[in-house]
């Protein structure tokens, strides 16, 4: 068995194997966005029912966005501790996290499909649906929901590959399921007439077929940390902390969910359009955060691994090549959609109505978030680093304590625009303080590190 791969997380020049870990990440993560993105674009296109049809899918989102939490918890908890136990070269240790992060993930697949099919009506209620909404929101839902089991593997399992140095072959898995979905998509809404149940159904394909990709590949000698049976067992030595460090990412993912549910009813009571115009704005967002989310897992692996063999000098160059990365292309990106707001509203809507609307509350809505990149690279150092309350802090701060009670509370002074404007609020504020703790905690991190060999500590 070779470990060239791993090695490389140790011995290559920081800034190139920054960029070449990354970019299969970030081509994977701008592939798996189209899973959501080619719907809404589909849905928002449909004749005459398109701009309810996309109110219902954006409606779905928290319920969606919950499940993918699940896997963060495995995927972001269990991978950091995997890389950092591969730099100390205890490959037994990574092993068992490996197996226990697997059946995690099946477990986690019934534990959350079960109760949304059988409280589907009440939780899509819950989250502003009703009319029209309700039935296109629960019409996608009930399909999509079958390929539960799939979204858990592949997302959860590819972060166990990426720490491995071969961001390669987790790239190709979504690569798979995302020409899929683009080539089926429109067939199964137009031609088969399917609708939303379509786009649903085209996206369970595409999720079964990422999910054997990345299973194939673990399972076989390609793998240096492969699933064996011998591991696929809930072992509480390592359990405990996979979820531990996993607690940051879930609730960053599982309080988007919460917000998602608090954001969509109370602009339901201004009317479906702005609850369209949120889905506009919210996806909008995720051509940026999305891909800035897979560099971070091409960064996570190289500073898990050099923190666990004692090279901070590695850890050190690694941050600073992704705080420079991760903070311009997302004051850059999101500047743009500020200024040219009706250009982003036209990739998914007709509707001049709905164009208006979204030109209207994007610049307030994507405020705060010009300066969220510092806050990513951060946050996730936090995680790579083990830090599992600092992490957690921040995951709450920006949704929980800011986010949803400002939601709650500005519609009362501002009207529909009160709940825009505390996505920007949120944000900006979450990402100063960020920072300013990294600050502070990144030096007595650094110093709590293992001691790197001799000949380990000129390497950078």
């Amino acid at each position: 068995m070779t470990y060239k791969f791993e090695e490389q997380l140790g011995s290559r020049p920081v800034a190139p194997l920054v960029f070449s870990m990354a970019t299969p990440a970030v081509v994977a993560q701008l592939v798996n966005l189209l899973y959501s993105i080619v719907d809404r674009i589909y849905i928002g296109h449909i004749p005459v029912t398109g701009t309810d049809a996309l109110a219902g899918i954006g409606m779905t989102s928290a319920v969606l966005l919950l499940i993918s939490a699940f896997a963060q918890l495995v995927g972001g908890g269990g991978a950091p501790l995997a890389a950092t136990a591969l730099g100390a070269g205890d490959r037994d240790k990574a092993r068992r996290l490996l197996g226990s992060g697997f059946v995690l993930l099946i477990l986690f697949s019934v534990l959350t499909m079960v109760p949304v099919y059988l409280f589907m009506k009440p939780i899509l209620r819950f989250a502003g649906a009703s009319g029209p909404t309700m039935d296109y929101a629960a019409e996608y839902l009930s399909v999509y929901l079958i390929g539960t089991p799939f979204v858990m593997v592949t997302a959860g399992l590819n972060p166990f590959i990426n720490c491995q140095g071969r961001t390669g072959i987790s790239m190709c898995s979504v690569l798979i399921g995302a020409a899929l979905n683009i080539a089926l998509d429109p067939i199964f809404i137009f031609t088969f007439g399917m609708g939303v149940a379509g786009a649903a159904a085209a996206t369970v394909i595409s999720q079964a077929c990422s999910a054997a990709w990345t299973l194939l590949f673990l399972f076989s000698q390609r793998a240096s940390l492969r699933i064996s049976p011998a591991f696929m067992r809930l072992d509480r030595k390592v359990v405990g902390p996979i979820l531990a460090l996993g607690l940051s990412p879930f609730i960053m993912n599982s309080t988007e969910s919460i917000m998602g549910f608090v954001l969509n009813s109370n602009l339901a009571k201004f009317g479906t359009i702005y609850v369209s115009a949120l889905t506009v704005a919210q996806s909008s967002m995720m051509f940026v955060s999305v891909p800035l989310n897979g560099f971070g897992q091409g960064v996570t692996p190289i500073i898990s691994y050099n923190y666990g063999h004692g090279n901070v000098a590695r850890v050190k160059k690694a941050f600073r090549v992704s705080l420079a990365t991760m903070f311009s292309v997302n004051l850059t990106l999101f500047l743009l959609m500020i200024l040219f707001p009706s250009a982003v509203a036209r990739i998914f809507t007709d509707d001049p109505a709905l164009i208006r609307t979204v030109s209207e509350i994007l610049p307030v809505f994507l405020a705060g978030i010009t300066i969220f990149g510092m806050q990513r690279a951060c946050q996730n150092a936090f995680v790579a680093l083990g830090q599992t309350r600092a992490s957690l802090f921040i995951a709450l701060l920006r949704k929980v304590i800011l986010l949803i009670p400002l939601a709650c509370i500005l519609p009362h002074f501002m009207g529909y625009m009160g709940v825009y404007a505390a996505e920007a609020i949120g944000d900006g504020t979450a990402a100063i303080c960020c920072m300013i703790l990294f600050l502070v905690r990144f030096p007595k991190i650094l110093a709590g590190a293992p001691k790197a060999p001799a000949d380990e500590k000129k390497k950078g």
